[in-house]
């Protein structure tokens, strides 16, 4: 509860100190995320350590998540993203920075890749912080057993 309470206390000025608008396009049929006007409590019990993946807060102007990875990922490229990452469990090599190879963007706000060059590698555990501002490349490259982890998105226009 009290690693609950950081993140929550960490996401609230990661928020607090961003400015923007909407960035993200909600799914064809799907109403869009209305800001937050009220405290949004998450139990201990939804949380469950994060080990499926799950979005507790969608706003205009940010969106809170967990995830857990059991394997590498694929590069990802958020244009209008800052993604704040906090580990909460496991490990696993984070690579940033560096030039997307093999792109494609069916969605262009998220173009994907299968490779960075020249990035920077993290090895990541519980504890750890990362910040990946919009439009950086970046990767679970590894994931030796898995990992969990909260994700603030602040958005931008």
């Amino acid at each position: 509860m009290k690693e609950l309470n950081h993140v929550v206390a960490f996401a609230a000025l990661v928020v607090t100190a961003a400015t923007g608008a909407a960035a993200h396009q909600p799914a064809r049929g799907t109403p869009p995320p209305q800001p937050l006007t009220m405290s949004k409590y998450l139990s201990h019990d939804t949380v469950a350590g994060c080990t499926k993946a799950g979005t507790f807060v969608d706003t205009p102007e940010y969106i809170v998540q967990c995830s857990n990875r059991t394997g590498p990922g694929v590069v990802e490229v958020h244009t209008k993203e800052t993604d704040v990452i906090y580990v909460i469990d496991g490990s696993a090599t984070f690579v940033t920075g560096g030039k997307a190879q093999n792109v494609t963007a069916t969605n262009p706000l998220q173009p994907r890749g299968t490779d960075i060059q020249g990035g920077e590698l993290h090895r990541l555990t519980k504890g750890d912080v990362i910040v990946v501002p919009a439009g950086q490349p970046h990767w679970f490259k590894e994931v030796p057993g898995s990992v969990s982890y909260y994700v603030v998105k602040v958005l931008k226009q």
